[in-house]
């Protein structure tokens, strides 16, 4: 019998270089995460953190620079870096689908869009030229395009960023793969057009039980989206819960950042916008100890010593931050750890 508590994507202790003239960039620095069939995962940080090499990693779509030192990734229970480059080719677009950050960059300008959708399906999917043709036309229907049969013959340069966006997740999911990874699927878009293709997104996952890696720096994209949350910082998970979990409760003060920078729309009197201070980390010599230590306001002498280890807060919450441990000082640590709990006002 299938085991249905196995995860459909797992890493392990992911590792991932890029050599540069200056030296080596260790780029992830041992990240681990799962994600479950039909579930949506967002992976949160700023820019640089190592959540795009991640999604490259899964695909074996590193730059020729790029290589992984160390590290598992299972999919559906095989080692995927254990594959063929042509094992890999049929996987990629079929089993796992990617939304790239940029649709403009993303589709072939020299090809009309239903051109590039149904070579997916003739490469994936063993379909005829006509039998590809029509399901591309419903495809394009599918994800809000109108008109699809004129859409079908026109160049992505005759389109709208949003309809560019749709006909890429149109060759992602055209296959209706078990995985789509989603790199900033929303940066260019405006803030309608955004709710949108989320909106589109989500409806696929729901009709194909597609599950979804979500790239993104933006939060209010998470709140919509997601149900478990895994916040990256310096190439590494720092804090990962669920989506109320992490908003409401962080227990890592690079999290607790993120969260007290966004703006509150409804706020009855204006704010200064909290930033975090100081600059990431130089990761051609990641620092010793814990990488967020030089910015972390409440920082300890073990924290520039000793990188943390993931505690298990519970309830599948979990945190790599000393402040976390029973046996540090009640008055060494900040309200918000103390207390275990944000008041939910905070982010109405």
């Amino acid at each position: 019998m299938e085991n249905t508590n196995q995860p459909l994507l797992s890493i392990e202790d992911l590792k991932v270089e890029f050599s540069t003239y200056g030296g080596s960039i260790k780029a992830v620095r041992g990240v681990n995460m799962s994600v479950d069939p039909g579930e949506c995962v967002a992976v949160v940080g700023e820019s640089g953190c190592g959540k795009s090499v991640t999604a490259k990693s899964i695909l074996r779509l590193l730059p020729k620079n790029g290589r992984i030192t160390s590290g598992h990734i299972w999919f559906e229970g095989e080692d995927l870096l254990e594959r063929t480059e042509k094992q890999m080719q049929a996987l990629r677009g079929n089993d796992i689908g990617m939304i790239f950050q940029d649709p403009m960059t993303s589709l072939n300008p020299t090809m009309t869009v239903g051109k590039q959708i149904a070579e997916a399906l003739i490469k994936h999917q063993n379909l005829s030229k006509a039998e590809a043709k029509e399901r591309t036309i419903e495809f394009l229907r599918l994800v809000g395009i109108a008109n699809p049969e004129k859409r079908y013959g026109e160049y992505p340069d005759s389109l709208s960023g949003g309809m560019r966006q749709r006909v890429v997740i149109a060759i992602a999911m055209c296959c209706n793969p078990r995985l789509l990874l989603a790199d900033e699927p929303t940066t260019a878009l405006d803030v309608t057009i955004q709710a949108q293709i989320l909106d589109l997104m989500r409806e696929l996952q729901e009709k194909f039980n597609t599950a979804i890696i979500l790239i993104t720096h933006d939060l209010g994209v998470v709140a919509n989206m997601s149900s478990r949350v895994l916040v990256f910082y310096a190439g590494q998970v720092v804090e990962e819960g669920r989506a109320e979990d992490v908003f409401y409760r962080p227990r890592h003060p690079y999290t607790w950042g993120l969260i007290k920078s966004m703006p509150r729309l409804n706020s009855e009197k204006k704010e200064d916008l909290i930033s975090i201070e100081g600059t990431p980390p130089d990761l051609f010599a990641p620092p010793k100890g814990c990488a967020f230590a030089p910015r972390c306001a409440y920082a300890l002498n073990l924290c520039h010593e000793q990188d943390p280890a993931m505690l298990d807060l519970g309830g599948g919450h979990c945190a790599a931050c000393w402040l976390n441990l029973p046996k540090i000082p009640e008055e060494l640590k900040p309200d918000w750890i103390s207390s275990q709990r944000i008041s939910e006002e905070d982010y109405d």
